[in-house]
């Protein structure tokens, strides 16, 4: 293995990736039966639908939870589903939530082209529509949009795998370091509006250094359609890892020469990571030789593989201020306002350009989980330690 900069401290903790330990289905749901549908003034007490994909992420019950807070500690009662990322499953949740009389419906989508049905229902009926992080796309009936800048994301994902491999440093310089170093790409699921962002950010900032040959792709697999990876799986990952080493890697003279992979999301890094060391026999560690691997999400599980110096990178995406935004878009809607947008020209859903409100991203290496996660009150000491939610 090349030799990289930068590498994160603490070497020495093994591998024991899991998907977090987190239960399918639906949650309880909240209903009022004198809500109504009618778009205009708000009073307490009235009604919010919040359909979110599954439960089988740490970050969707996250999101959910403090959505649905943020919304009773402001008045309003909370109908919160889990989809349990099954598509039928999140179009009878909406069904549901406008014949229970839902006043506004905050909607993470599984496939964000599979609701036109449901959401012309709640149109028709008044009910505004915010889109929560994945844009829903091909209808006109979707008022809002609450995310990142998910094109800066990919951004990050790609400058962290630089640093990781010693091409820039933290800074974002180049530090002159022409590799050349082996890399792979995995992109999330095409159903998800947000993948092509987070895989176009990226690329913007690799497509370069492969033109150059400082980065470069053994296994040829380079384009969306061919990395994605569908409902975002981490045994799907895994599994495409596993394959790319034993056709590109295995037994030839690349054997042992890979370098860097980059992952857009946490969960398909864990599945990354198994596959490296226990079908490539990459050692545990970075430090020992381990691929530099990104990640997104900030899972806890991962945190705990920065801190151990085993995955490299994650972007943080304080999913806090995403439901805080969620709430005052509804809010606003729901007192006959419109709510802020700070980006009305990027997220065109097929049908229209959907005004929209993106928030700000961080990398986290294992220096920063400290200030980023601890300090902020994200995860604990004991959790980051643990790689286990309290």
């Amino acid at each position: 293995m090349k030799f990289r900069k930068f590498l994160a401290a603490g070497a020495g903790a093994a591998l024991a990736f899991t998907l977090a330990a987190c239960s399918g289905g639906g949650a309880g749901s909240e209903t009022d039966s004198t809500g109504g549908g009618d778009g205009g003034e708000m009073t307490e007490g009235g009604l919010i639908g919040v359909a979110m994909p599954t439960e089988t992420s740490e970050r969707w019950i996250a999101d959910g939870d403090a959505v649905k807070s943020g919304l009773e500690a402001a008045g309003y009662e909370v109908d919160l589903q889990f989809a349990a990322d099954d598509i039928p499953t999140q179009q009878q949740q909406i069904d549901n939530m406008i014949t229970n009389g839902a006043d506004a419906l905050i909607v993470a989508s599984i496939d964000g082209t599979t609701l036109s049905g449901q959401l012309a229902a709640a149109a028709e009926a008044g009910i505004p529509i915010i889109s929560y992080d994945r844009l829903i796309n091909e209808t006109e009936n979707v008022d809002f949009y609450v995310s990142f800048d998910n094109f800066e994301v990919g951004v990050q994902q790609a400058s962290s795998l630089l640093v990781g491999l010693g091409v820039l440093d933290k800074d974002l310089n180049e530090t002159g370091d022409e590799g050349p170093y082996n890399i792979e790409l995995f992109a999330g699921s095409p159903d998800d509006n947000n993948a092509g962002f987070f895989f176009n950010g990226a690329m913007s900032v690799l497509q370069p250094y492969i033109d150059s040959g400082v980065l470069t792709v053994p296994s040829g697999q380079t384009d969306f359609d061919t990395v994605a990876t569908l409902r975002w799986l981490q045994e799907t990952a895994q599994k495409r890892m596993e394959d790319i080493l034993t056709s590109t890697y295995t037994g030839t003279d690349l054997e042992g020469e890979l370098d860097g992979v980059l992952s857009p999301y946490d969960g398909l890094s864990r599945g990354i990571l198994n596959a490296l060391e226990f079908t490539g026999g990459y050692p545990a560690t970075i430090a020992e030789g381990m691929p530099i691997v990104t990640g997104q999400d900030a899972e806890i599980a991962s945190v705990k593989l920065i801190a151990d110096d085993v995955q490299f990178s994650t972007i943080f995406k304080d999913t806090r201020k995403l439901a805080e935004q969620s709430v005052t878009a509804a809010i606003a809607y729901l007192n006959g306002e419109e709510p802020e947008a700070n980006n009305t020209t990027d997220y065109d859903n097929g049908v229209k350009i959907v005004p929209s409100y993106l928030l700000e991203s961080d990398i986290v290496y294992a220096d920063n989980i400290q200030e980023l996660l601890i300090d902020s009150g994200y995860w604990t000491e004991d959790e980051v330690a643990s790689g286990q939610a309290s």
